[in-house]
């Protein structure tokens, strides 16, 4: 199965970039979709439908136009959750999982601390969802979560090591996911893949995209027990319908 997470900064900007096109080529099994900034009714839904993703989920911010996660399937899931169930964590609508029969995938936007009171709610956030990924495990042992993290793990993870001082890459955020993957999870990227200077987002300043000055800030976590039926897990910076670009990992 192959399954992808995207956050497209906007799903009616990036279908007007040729999103729909592209996921013809790419040929995904799943999708996992982050900042979509939409409800579902202000889409014209059929155009995902004639691509083959029959099932699609969205799980929408109270406030329009923001945040908001999204899943398209073309297999039928057993279940469907929306969010947590923590109301401070739902409201900005960043958790949607499906459940198939043997493991899980759930689409996340973790928040960015662009500001202090930002900030804030990203440590009370985090702290939050490990909690209720700890309980989620015991009921869902084989979970994979997609998604922006907004936070580099390692400083091959990101252009300029040196820019501690940043949300994204505070030395607090990187213990954060550090601790999150020995709770029982598998970067998948990191896992296959050792080399440097791969990245999966880009400032619109200073022309760093065509320069490759990024931030590796998604990801799809495996837990533990799917560590085996890793067959592929990769970047594709070609794909340029937003700042960010998708991310790949296949299971067996």
């Amino acid at each position: 199965m192959k399954i992808i997470s995207y956050n497209v900064n906007g799903i009616r900007a990036a279908l007007k970039k040729g999103f729909i096109e592209w996921l013809d080529a790419a040929k995904p099994d799943v999708v996992c979709i982050q900042e979509t900034k939409a409800h579902k009714e202000q889409l014209d839904l059929s155009l995902f439908e004639d691509a083959g993703f029959n099932y699609h989920y969205w799980f929408s911010a109270e406030k329009k136009g923001y945040s908001s996660v999204a899943i398209l399937s073309k297999h039928e899931p057993k279940h469907v959750e929306y969010g947590t169930g923590i109301e401070s964590m739902d409201f900005e609508g960043r958790n949607l999982r499906i459940d198939f029969e043997d493991f899980s995938v759930m689409s996340l936007y973790l928040p960015s601390g662009t500001n202090d009171a930002r900030l804030d709610f990203k440590f009370n956030y985090m702290a939050k969802f490990q909690e209720y990924v700890n309980d989620l495990k015991k009921e869902i042992p084989n979970i994979i979560i997609c998604g922006d993290y907004n936070i580099c793990h390692e400083e091959i993870d990101i252009h300029n090591p040196k820019m501690k001082g940043v949300s994204g890459f505070l030395p607090e955020e990187r213990e954060w996911i550090g601790s999150f993957i020995d709770s029982g999870f598998i970067d998948s990227f990191r896992h296959l893949n050792k080399e440097p200077h791969h990245y999966s987002w880009w400032s619109y300043r200073a022309n760093a995209r065509n320069n490759n000055k990024g931030w590796r800030i998604d990801y799809n976590m495996v837990s533990e027990p799917l560590k085996d039926r890793i067959k592929r897990a990769y970047i594709l910076p070609e794909a340029k319908h937003s700042d960010h670009c998708p991310i790949v990992v296949e299971i067996e």
